[in-house]
């Protein structure tokens, strides 16, 4: 084993505003939209969008949402990751773990600082995003570089690659939802997937030939797997929801893929599941459970987005329930997937020396 080496892990989530006031989330939206790999705009007209029509017009509304789930200890998305964050510290005591939001607090920043306080010249680094997106890894990993970039003595860093498929996330996820399903006893499942731009797919398709080349393009890929290693956001969604499917032994029509959270006027991949609820409800589906995997811990777009609004919108449809599955959280299910994917990150290949 070599010496000389401290590996220090860093899990970095979306963000949160800081309270659920117009101002905290004007901030934040600010922060988040402004970035160009979210709004891929001139960044003229991403200022005057961001700060003249979005952030006006969409924090008081935004706040509202927030104070609807907000809990004693502050935001969920937060107070989850924390509790994730101790609980890893805890299942590797031998790296310290640190805990950053690309957007907000805890800062990338901080997060980095509090691991080279410790000492830590190996980083690895887990985006807590199940499928890749340029809009969040891409961003992400691009801001970790960005941050380690300047110091004299660089850190090496190990970035865990989108965990989509991987065995340890697809059993955490079935386990943590299972409970509820049995007690639920759904007619349908739904899995519902943060949406994107199309166009966004489509810049992520280096040869402009086969993203959104069909509607059933995504879905097709995810059966032929050819989708590993590609960076292709909707066919990685429609992968974790077969895996997820298969794990949960349901059959194929028992449960669909939608996409949710758009914004703005351009058209983002389909089929939306404000769409599919209200389908679903029309056609006799009586009780509706969806799952959020694109999301490891319950947030603004799992508890607001699809336990309040999407519920109501089910039932004004003609359906009886719908129940959302709760995230990933800190079960003890998932502390233990994040320990198996930070180590096989930090497992150095190609005969490098190993790293303690």
């Amino acid at each position: 084993m070599a010496t000389g080496h401290k590996t220090g892990v860093l899990l970095i989530n979306l963000g949160t505003p800081d309270a659920p006031t117009t101002p905290a989330v004007r901030r934040y939206l600010r922060e988040f939209l402004m970035d160009g790999r979210v709004i891929d705009i001139n960044p003229i007209k991403r200022w005057m969008l961001v700060n003249l029509i979005i952030s006006t017009f969409r924090s008081p509304r935004s706040a509202r949402a927030y104070q609807k789930i907000w809990g004693d200890d502050g935001s969920p998305l937060l107070s989850h990751s924390e509790a994730l964050a101790a609980a890893v510290d805890g299942a590797l005591p031998q790296w310290p773990v640190a805990l950053a939001m690309r957007y907000g607090s805890p800062s990338i920043t901080s997060g980095l600082a509090e691991l080279e306080a410790e000492g830590c010249d190996h980083l690895v680094v887990l985006p807590l995003y199940p499928q890749y997106a340029s809009s969040s890894t891409g961003s992400t990993v691009e801001a970790v570089l960005r941050h380690v970039q300047g110091r004299w003595n660089t850190p090496f860093v190990s970035i865990v690659p989108p965990f989509f498929s991987h065995p340890a996330f697809i059993k955490a996820f079935a386990a943590v939802g299972r409970p509820t399903l049995d007690e639920f006893k759904q007619d349908f499942v739904l899995f519902s997937f943060h949406g994107l731009p199309e166009h966004h797919m489509r810049k992520s398709d280096p040869t402009g030939a086969h993203c959104l080349a069909s509607a059933d393009c995504c879905d097709r890929a995810a059966l032929e797997g050819a989708v590993v290693g590609q960076q292709c956001y909707r066919a990685q969604s429609f992968v974790t929801a077969r895996l997820l499917a298969r794990e949960l032994e349901l059959a194929d029509d028992q449960w669909s893929v939608s996409f949710q959270s758009r914004l703005g006027r351009r058209e983002w991949i389909k089929p939306y599941t404000d769409h599919r609820v209200e389908e679903l409800a029309k056609s006799g589906v009586k009780r509706l459970a969806v799952y959020c995997p694109a999301f490891v811990a319950d947030c603004l777009e799992t508890l607001e987005e699809i336990g309040m609004e999407a519920r109501e919108e089910f039932r004004r449809a003609g359906g009886e329930d719908l129940r959302l599955i709760p995230s990933l959280n800190a079960s003890p299910q998932w502390v233990e997937a994040v320990r198996e994917l930070v180590t096989e990150a930090a497992t150095p290949r190609r005969g490098l020396p190993v790293v303690s």
